[in-house]
């Protein structure tokens, strides 16, 4: 959809009042927050929780994020503490999370700010940016919570909460440039963090992307889509590509004390320093070598299916192979024992893969 009317997307003088007056009413519990409350006591926010919680953030849910977050904090309360840390353990512990180019610039960033900086976190936008993992919503969000600055915060929630207030018709992402503007010229210069945090709840709360709950939104006099009516149809977005999909095949070798071979991926690309049985070389662009002839080694080799995973812009469909080995000629890797798998640094796709050889091993809903 073009852009069928110039939005007035001037805030009026009431919007950031009236929208820190309902956060500190209805502001969410989250273990990485400052409460209204806290904060009227003069408890201030730790930076380096305020970016382990952004870090993790990132495409994942809170619900999914609380209890990486937690054990997270309990081993590694600091940042010198996980710059500290070996980057296996930390993969290892973030395992389930997703997305592990994450994790590893989260270590990569933890040894920046120990080594370069004291352990302390850069106070501005800039610093922050100039950190490994650190893009300009993150280092904006930790501008503005952990130390208070003026920072346009954007993240999902906010551009949902702001299209509909202004009835911002470009489509995203087109429409970024013009939602940053808006949410820079609203954010107050006191208490810009918990205004951030008020947007993200409103969105994540009542201004939800369908069926959002309006005669609740403190905000709902204001918002031009809700005089209008049209309110679940911002943002709006293009049409939704059909996603490709890759093939590959995996090789999930076990010894005969049913220890299994695994090795550490690339430390590059899709899946960087996670733990994983072997594969053909699949990658996003690009099918991987299938069937039994495929295998890095000869064995014995026995289909088990096919397991699908989907990737943010690709469906993997990966055929799973098992044998039971004696030696594994030449094939870099290690052996682990059915009760060490689980304490692995798997992603869910080799979960996925696992699961289809031991069925019985790993279930579903195994961490």
């Amino acid at each position: 959809m073009s852009s069928a009317k110039p939005s007035n997307t001037a805030p009026g003088p009431d919007l950031a009042a009236i929208l820190l007056g309902w956060y500190d009413r209805h502001a969410r519990s989250l273990p990485w927050r400052v409460s209204p409350a806290e904060r009227a006591h003069g408890v201030v926010a730790d930076p380096y929780r305020v970016w382990l919680s952004e870090i993790m953030l990132q495409q994942t849910t809170v619900q999914a994020v609380k209890p990486y977050f937690a054990a997270f904090a309990k081993r590694w309360p600091g940042v010198t503490d996980l710059a500290a840390a070996d980057t296996e353990d930390v993969m290892k512990a973030w395992a389930g999370l997703g997305y592990y180019s994450r994790a590893r610039n989260l270590k990569r960033c933890a040894d920046v700010v120990a080594k370069d900086h004291g352990g302390r976190f850069p106070g501005s936008e800039d610093g922050l940016r100039a950190l490994p993992g650190i893009g300009p919503y993150t280092a904006a969000a930790i501008a503005a919570i952990a130390f208070d600055q003026p920072a346009a915060v954007v993240d999902g929630n906010i551009e949902r909460v702001f299209t509909r207030l202004f009835e911002i018709e470009t489509p995203l992402p087109s429409a970024k440039t013009e939602i940053r503007a808006a949410v820079a010229r609203a954010t107050p210069d006191l208490r810009p963090g918990d205004f951030a945090q008020a947007l993200m709840d409103l969105g994540a709360t009542i201004c939800t992307p369908k069926r959002p709950a309006c005669t609740l939104c403190p905000l709902s006099d204001l918002c031009q889509a809700r005089c209008s009516g049209r309110q679940e149809l911002f943002p709006v977005k293009p049409a939704k590509k059909e996603k490709p999909v890759r093939l590959g095949a995996a090789f999930v070798a076990e010894r005969g004390d049913g220890a299994v071979l695994l090795v550490k991926r690339p430390d590059t690309g899709l899946l960087g320093g996670m733990t994983g049985v072997p594969t053909t070389n699949w990658t996003v662009r690009a099918d991987g070598a299938t069937g039994a002839t495929s295998a890095p080694f000869a064995a014995n080799w026995h289909g088990k299916g096919v397991i699908t995973h989907v990737f943010t812009h690709f469906e993997l469909r990966l055929e799973v192979f098992h044998a039971v080995v004696t030696l594994a000629p030449d094939h870099q890797g290690w052996w682990s024992s059915p009760d060490s798998l689980t304490g692995e640094a798997l992603p869910t796709v080799m979960k996925k893969v696992l699961r289809a050889a031991f069925p019985a091993l790993f279930r579903k809903g195994t961490p």
